[in-house]
């Protein structure tokens, strides 16, 4: 889910993080955003309202009292058609005064009169940021339903080092997408496995496959964007680590195990849209091995069906598995559902146009225990998420209502 057609307004104040807020601005109108921005006397010794005006392709707001703007009431036009109301850098003082509701120019007297979600990116000196008069109104917000995002630790422009740096755009962004979703998988734990797994061969080399992990990647964000708690295990990839996603890193088949097992106590639903090696070297070598005149012969074992085995004991949880093939893809499809045991299983042919490892689109086929059978068409790997997490919802739904006794 993006932000088609949703209005943001995006508040800064005044601190040096102002410059991260252009690049806030910039990801929101390429989700689809409708961006007006509201800037604070102070925010313009830092950015150029120009910058922002052209970022956003709109007007940039800057005084409660400009009669342009106020011919239309414009405090009170920006609140009511906002869909969400960031504030990115969100200084202490202006904390400090959305706590208290005090309304002393255009960008608070916004935050009083709407009724969005409100997402807070805090940036100041790290001792700002402990000071427990900064901590007490934080936790005020938080109590009237505001999402805190950030802030960061590192080096902070004043000098200092710790907490008070603005979280990065892309996380800010993340958190202003969830704000807007339907929170219809809160209360769920949600465990995603992704990528490849790596069985060595020798100290240098490894057996493996194409999978990029885009596709677990994108089930574990949506999860996340839709309220549940996420855990991702995912074995090596070349993909940032997804905004507000738990996320442990492992390397072979064995790992991946270990951590799926560990983790599925706690989980509601898994999704294993990891590629695991079906084998591996029976022996490693503990030295490189030389190249030499003869030809090389690997003795391979099967390493264990995480997935099988996870399901056999799932209880109540829903287990969702991946199939991708290359001929027969229905039938392997339907034969991985029953003989595992699993509530759902995405099917796809890796070499269908728009398919395959690596891309960011997907065409997938959903089979059910149920008997759903579905074909979906050319999806961006996020679509396809959702796809599969309505399925999820719908599960749970049908699961909750209430059932009739039959009459005989």
């Amino acid at each position: 889910m993006g932000l088609e057609g949703r209005r943001a307004v995006v508040g800064l104040t005044g601190g040096i993080a102002c410059y991260k807020a252009c690049e806030v601005v910039r990801l929101l109108v390429r989700e689809g955003a409708r961006v007006s921005v509201v800037m604070t006397a102070a925010a313009r010794e830092f950015v150029a309202p120009l910058t922002l005006q052209t970022l956003s392709g709109e007007p940039v707001s800057t005084d409660t009292f400009d009669l342009g703007q106020e011919a239309q009431i414009g405090h009170i036009r920006l609140a009511d058609g906002a869909d969400v109301v960031a504030i990115v850098p969100a200084t202490a003082n202006v904390i400090a005064k959305a706590a208290a509701g005090v309304a002393d120019d255009l960008l608070t007297t916004v935050l009083l009169a709407t009724r969005a979600p409100l997402v807070v990116a805090p940036a100041m000196n790290v001792n700002m940021w402990n000071h427990a008069a900064t901590q007490e109104n934080v936790a005020r917000l938080v109590a009237r339903g505001a999402r805190i995002v950030g802030p960061a630790t590192g080096a902070l422009a004043c000098g200092w080092e710790g907490e008070g740096r603005l979280a990065e755009p892309a996380a800010v962004v993340e958190e202003i997408v969830r704000a807007l979703t339907p929170q219809d998988l809160a209360g769920e734990r949600v465990l995603v496995s992704a990528g490849p797994t790596q069985e060595a061969i020798d100290p240098v080399r490894y057996l493996s496959n194409r999978s990029s992990g885009k596709m677990g990647w994108a089930v574990a964000e949506a999860a996340r964007r839709r309220g549940a708690e996420v855990t991702l295990v995912a074995g090596p990839t070349a993909l940032p680590p997804p905004a507000g996603v738990r996320l442990l890193p492992v390397v072979s088949a064995r790992e991946m195990a270990r951590a799926l097992e560990a983790e599925f106590t706690q989980a509601t639903v898994l999704v294993m849209a990891a590629a695991v090696a079906d084998y591996r070297p029976r022996e490693v070598a503990g030295r490189k091995l030389k190249k030499t005149a003869q030809a090389l012969a690997l003795a391979l074992e099967r390493t264990p069906d995480i997935l099988a085995g996870l399901a056999a004991r799932k209880g109540r949880r829903l287990v969702i598995g991946f199939a991708a093939e290359t001929h027969d893809v229905v039938a392997e499809a339907r034969r991985k559902l029953r003989a595992k045991r699993l509530d759902l299983i995405v099917a796809n042919d890796v070499t269908a146009a728009g398919a395959g490892f690596g891309g960011d689109t997907n065409v997938v086929r959903l089979l059910d225990a149920a008997g759903l059978d579905e074909a979906l068409p050319v999806l961006p790997k996020v679509a396809v998420a959702g796809r599969i997490l309505d399925w999820v919802v719908a599960r749970r739904t049908a699961a909750a209502r209430p059932r009739r006794l039959r009459r005989v």
